[in-house]
């Protein structure tokens, strides 16, 4: 590998202006609630008594200055790449030879859902590990999710086209000949991306799902449920797990791939109503055991929630998934497996499929069922604890698991 002297690019640290914030608790202050009667139990989405405290709070007890001085933490980059704005947080790496890592976010993810693995993957020495293992750590936002602000020019954006940018952003940017890339959620699909068109050019991936390239092609990729069909003759643990995930992910899939641009006018003026729309999936995704701030924190939550509110970025995150089914997925080649790269996977059994019940079931699930032709995997497991926001609910699992698939293969 080799890279330019020092860093090419001056850090640019966080900071959301004055008057964003003034206009924020304004906005929070002028919130008029719905009539919720009888859904304490989120049986009908997110509850006003639930909201309502932490819009409260969000309005006079949380200090984004100092979640701000968190992030600031880290070094903060913006740069154009192929005329798109991108900003990145990077943490060096510190070890006798540092091999690059980009790691992407979903969504509702941003860019700070990696803040728990940045320190023990770049400095790997100072969480007692070996400092051979070292990676000098890049975390771009999504374009769209966050900094460096509301994305234009831009608007077929989706997670093949980001690959590119990030490809670009790697190896022209930053000059590194050879790379890591690892991601969760939307960021899986662009990883894989990666892993599929510039093999030759990465040590190898790791993502946080099996999901294969071509998911979000096809004339209802929207309907959730289609691809899990109830039939008369399945099980009924499988019956319930069927209508459990449809519950977890049906609306945010419908109304994202074919009516987002409604929903973000509402979100986009009501800081309440984009927290909302935020919160339910937060609480359903992770894996919380009913208590969401055993994962997140008030805090937390509204450190992620301003992040897309500062930037108004509420729209043009959920634009990937209509842009990924209008745009849809090709192959850059037709050799086997899809993705060559070597590939690293991480799965949490509250992810599990229907009729997929323990830790192991789950890597052999995968290993003898259709999406393991996609990928040329290496390193597949499997963890009991954490939700769908992997590195944020159990990122020892994330740091060891990345560190098993990348050991044996830096230079």
């Amino acid at each position: 590998m080799s890279t330019p002297y020092g860093f090419p690019l001056k850090p640019v640290p966080i900071h959301v202006p004055d008057e964003v914030l003034d206009d924020l608790r304004a906005r929070l202050a002028a919130t008029r609630p719905p009539l919720d009667e009888g859904n304490e139990d989120w049986s009908y989405g997110v509850p006003d008594s639930c909201l309502r405290k932490l819009v409260a709070y969000w309005r006079d007890g949380y200090d984004w200055r100092a979640a701000e001085a968190a992030i600031n933490v880290h070094e903060h980059y913006r740069v154009n790449v192929a005329g798109i704005p991108v900003h990145f947080m990077r943490e060096p790496g510190r070890g006798p030879r540092p091999i690059p890592l980009i790691l992407t976010h979903g969504w509702p993810w941003t860019f700070w859902h990696w803040s728990k693995v940045i320190g023990p993957l770049a400095d790997p020495a100072a969480f007692g590990g070996d400092p051979a293992d070292a990676f000098d750590v890049i975390v771009p936002s999504l374009p769209g999710f966050g900094f460096p602000g509301p994305l234009t020019g831009f608007p077929d954006v989706n997670f093949w086209k980001v690959s590119e940018l990030w490809h670009t952003l790697m190896t022209e940017t930053l000059g590194y000949d050879r790379y890591a890339a690892g991601g969760c959620d939307i960021g899986g699909v662009v990883t894989s991306q990666l892993g599929h068109k510039y093999a030759d050019e990465l040590y190898g991936i790791h993502i946080g799902s099996g999901l294969p390239l071509d998911f979000f092609n096809g004339p209802r990729a929207w309907a959730f449920g289609s691809r899990r069909p109830l039939t008369d003759d399945q099980p009924a643990d499988v019956r319930a797990r069927i209508i459990e995930m449809d519950r977890r992910s049906a609306s945010h899939l419908a109304v994202h791939m074919l009516d987002g641009a409604t929903l973000a006018h509402g979100l986009s003026d009501s800081p309440a109503g984009l927290l909302a729309w935020l919160l339910e999936r937060w609480n359903a995704w992770s894996d919380n055991g009913g208590d969401l701030e055993s994962v997140f924190t008030k805090d937390d939550l509204l450190t992620h929630a301003t992040i897309y509110w500062a930037n108004n970025s509420i729209a043009t995150s959920m634009r990937y998934y209509a842009n990924a089914n209008r745009y849809p997925w090709t192959p850059a080649h037709d050799r086997t497996p899809v993705v060559q790269a070597p590939v690293g996977l991480t799965f949490v059994t509250y992810e599990n499929p229907p009729g997929v019940h323990t830790a192991a079931e789950r890597v052999e699930a995968f290993k003898n069922g259709p999406q393991s032709a996609w990928f040329n995997h290496v390193n597949v497991n499997a963890h009991d604890h954490g939700g769908h926001f992997i590195p944020w609910e159990n990122p020892d699992a994330w740091v060891n698991d990345l560190r098993r698939t990348f050991g044996d293969r830096r230079p």
